[in-house]
């Protein structure tokens, strides 16, 4: 086995701009999911023909106030989009396919390829945009053509079911792309991630590899589902008062294990938050839910349930503010929680969600509500592999280049560091940024170059016009305040006329405060007015703020945004 300790990967950090592409060559870039759990796209280009894999969101942090969801940029195939052969979707999870409604904005036609259940989850979504999609179904052991590029699918075993790696076969070299995977052995499905078909992939000759890699630093083994089901089980004995379970809204396997304790406990369930019932209905629909007569109640009826006889499964587990957990902690959803209820929350922290999901236990806990998490039980486990399921991919599919993808820069470094452990040279290890291109021919790969790549923020109804600026701009009135300063200045003679009235935001001071700077304004405005008459608007607004900014640094200790309007009379 090789030491790790000081080896020095394929990455640059300013290659510069690619060449073009010549014939023969298969390009890849990934537009998200590169030093980030979120945003997953990657496009493969190959002889003038682009095939996509996964279009997901990510979802805003502390400091992105306003954002809705946060999409891959699409700009370096706005252009190309006639060029692209197809999406194909790895499984059903938001970070996935979440941005797939944008894509389709730009050209409605794209065929979407995927398995059952994902397709049916991203068709729901797409209804909701008025967007019918163009689809072709696929399953494990398929092999389908798209364009240069031929497609074999196989299973692999996730916390979503139907999840599909698909080995991409070209005359440029052959790519496994694993999508999202883990290695349960007793999963609730049956449906174990298929090693066989990796091997067989292996011997044929994996060019490129393109590993999950959102739990390489996790030594060991993910623990499997079928570990849940007991733990839930005695949780459910031991709550006496209403049980409200909190998960992603799209983990079947997690909702069945919450329907069959409740079965056994003779309680009913109600699915809380749109996403949540649309997708059950989905998955019960397809057969993926398997729930008894009887069992799955609406919200009213709920309501009027005694309250040991009722489980809520609802949406939020990641402190969404908008989420039926968050409100239910806030007291503004008609589910009032009370002393003595149990809360569950099953499902691990997304990192960035750390304070949002704190903030939620906290509040719950002070209404005297029980709060179970994966912190003090065993509640929920990953659907990623860890670093001896991934030592296992590496030595049996032997691949000749690895791409790390899937995770935050830590996660991806330790992804490189097994592939190396394992006999991949390290040369053949491209730790990748989002935007940077690698080049693959005749079964050898190189970095060749960066393209522009950036967060698009959904903001409300706008996609795409919120910049990095305007959240500066938030986040300043958020934490600092604001001050409004309106003055009126004579041109001719250059005095002040009106003002200066200044209006504070957000600022923690009394109104006579800001009379000691008034007359310092006045007169800043007067002698830029004096020495330069020809000073426009924008001009002594400026004197304004560097005033009024110098001042409320050195009294205030703040930096509030300042707002200066000079009206000239």
């Amino acid at each position: 086995m090789t030491s790790t300790a000081s080896v020095a990967f394929d990455h640059e950090r300013n290659p510069g701009r690619p060449s073009q592409l010549k014939r023969g060559t298969m390009r890849i870039v990934a537009l998200g999911g590169l030093g980030e759990v979120g945003r997953n796209m990657t496009v493969y280009e190959l002889d003038g023909k682009l095939l996509i894999v996964d279009c997901g969101v990510l979802f805003p942090e502390e400091e992105q106030p306003g954002v809705d969801l946060i999409l891959p940029d699409m700009g370096h195939i706005k252009n190309r989009l006639d060029d692209v052969v197809g999406v194909v979707l790895t499984h059903g999870h938001e970070d996935h396919i979440g941005a797939i409604p944008y894509l389709l904005r730009l050209k409605q036609d794209i065929p979407l390829i995927g398995s059952q259940l994902t397709l049916a989850l991203v068709e729901a979504k797409l209804q909701e945009h008025r967007i019918r999609p163009l689809t072709l179904t696929v399953k494990e052991g398929q092999v389908e053509q798209m364009g240069p590029f031929s497609c074999e699918f196989a299973a692999v075993n996730h916390s979503i079911p139907d999840a599909l790696a698909v080995f991409i076969r070209t005359s440029a070299g052959n790519v496994l792309h694993t999508g999202d995977f883990k290695m349960d052995q007793l999963p609730l499905d049956g449906r174990i991630t298929d090693l066989r078909a990796f091997a067989r992939f292996g011997e044929e000759g994996v060019d490129m590899f393109l590993p999950d890699s959102t739990n390489a630093e996790v030594p060991g083994f993910t623990a499997t589902e079928a570990e849940i089901g007991p733990v839930l089980d005695q949780k459910f004995f031991g709550a006496k008062k209403r049980l409200v379970v909190a998960s992603f809204s799209s983990h079947v396997h997690r909702v069945q294990q919450v329907i069959d304790a409740a079965v056994k406990h003779r309680r009913k369930v109600a699915l809380v938050g749109r996403s949540m019932v649309r997708n059950m209905a989905i998955a019960e629909k397809l057969g993926y839910l398997s729930v008894p007569d009887g069992v799955l109640i609406d919200l009213k009826a709920a309501e009027k349930l005694p309250h040991e006889r009722v489980v809520f499964m609802c949406t939020g587990s990641q402190g969404e503010p908008m989420a039926a957990l968050s409100r239910m902690a806030n007291g503004d959803h008609r589910i009032q929680l009370e002393e003595g209820d149990t809360v569950i929350l099953a499902s691990s922290l997304i990192p960035g969600n750390e304070n949002s999901v704190f903030r939620i236990i906290n509040a719950l806990t002070y209404l005297g509500v029980d709060v179970i998490h994966k912190g003090n039980a065993k509640v929920h486990v990953s659907g990623h592999a860890a670093a001896g399921e991934l030592l296992y991919c590496y030595n049996i599919i032997r691949p000749r280049n690895v791409m790390p993808v899937h995770g935050e820069t830590r996660h991806q470094l330790a992804s490189a560091k097994l592939a190396h452990q394992t006999g991949v040279p390290s040369k053949s290890i491209h730790l990748c940024d989002n935007g940077t291109v690698v080049d693959l021919r005749d079964g050898r790969a190189r970095i060749t170059g960066q393209v522009d790549v950036g967060y698009v923020y959904v903001d409300g109804s706008k996609v795409g016009l919120i910049t990095d600026e305007d959240l500066k701009d938030r986040r300043v009135l958020a934490e600092e305040g604001f001050i409004s300063v309106v003055t009126g200045v004579n041109r001719q003679t250059g005095k002040i006329v009106t003002g200066p009235d200044i209006l504070a935001r957000g600022v923690a001071e009394p109104d006579r405060v800001f009379e000691e700077i008034k007359p310092k304004i006045a007169r800043a405005l007067e002698e830029a007015v004096k020495d330069n008459p020809g000073h426009t608007t924008h001009q002594l607004q400026q004197v304004v703020r560097r005033v009024v900014g110098s001042w409320a640094g050195r009294k205030l200790r703040r930096r509030p945004m300042i707002v200066p309007v000079v009206i000239e009379v």
